[in-house]
């Protein structure tokens, strides 16, 4: 039971089964169980101090993720092929912490005009009165959005395909006129559900799902992910701790 499985080797549904799941650091339980935890205990100072440092290898406090969510982030990150997963309370608390994250005062953001309507509320009651402008954009404009690029161009806010109307955006078009600006891609996957659009094969920088959808599956719990490239990871796992996103056990 001291030997973990190779999880990176063999094809995705392989990997589904085994993911997440680490029965020698459970005291052999085939699934992780749930952890319902505050405040984390250290046996020296040095121990907590490395733990602070590496938050992402350690248990370091409730809010900031539990054995039973780092499972779950584990998992969701080998689907969607990213770098890694932080897991939050909800899809609308992944889009608020992905889009808070890269925005700031006197910025300007395109969003899909097709978009799920809390993101587009969060637009305008809010982000508007932070003093960031919103642009909507067709959803089928592909490399022509560059049209609507400003020199405060922060973020391009996809969603593919659209929410009610379904358009399929041309995502690797859009990630080609983005990414020479510095300009983030960032896309609601939640209608494939990191399995059937590999976002980060086309450029995009942060994959997020309303996990209360397809992963949850019984609609009777909350549950969001945002999924980040190595380059974005630490900015938004640091926004979404400071707002206090992170999903209870």
């Amino acid at each position: 039971m001291k030997n973990k499985r190779n999880k990176s080797s063999g094809n995705i549904d392989t990997r589904l089964v085994h993911n997440g799941r680490n029965p020698e650091e459970h005291f052999g339980a085939v699934n992780t169980p749930v952890y319902r935890i505050s405040t984390v205990l250290h046996s020296s100072v040095s121990d907590q101090s490395r733990a602070r440092e590496n938050p992402d290898s350690f248990i370091t406090y409730g809010r900031h993720g539990s054995p039973t969510s780092k499972a779950f982030e584990e998992t969701v990150a080998d689907l969607e092929g990213g770098y890694k997963t932080i897991a939050v309370g909800s899809g609308l608390a992944a889009i608020c912490s992905s889009v808070l994250a890269f925005v700031k005062a006197g910025d300007h953001i395109l969003v899909s005009d097709s978009v799920y309507s809390p993101t587009r509320r969060l637009c305008e009651l809010h982000l508007k009165n932070f003093g960031i402008e919103t642009t909507y954009y067709h959803p089928l404009i592909g490399k022509n959005i560059s049209d609507h690029f400003k020199p405060n161009t922060r973020i391009v806010f996809t969603e593919s395909p659209g929410s009610h109307s379904f358009e399929i955006q041309d995502i690797p078009a859009i990630s080609r006129v983005c990414k020479p600006r510095g300009i983030k891609v960032l896309l609601d996957n939640t209608w494939s559900a990191g399995y059937y659009y590999k976002a980060f094969d086309h450029g995009v920088d942060i994959s997020i799902q309303a996990a209360t959808k397809y992963y949850v599956g019984h609609s009777d719990a909350m549950l969001g992910s945002i999924t980040a490239n190595k380059e974005t990871y630490d900015q938004v796992r640091e926004t979404s701790r400071i707002l206090g996103y992170h999903a209870p056990p």
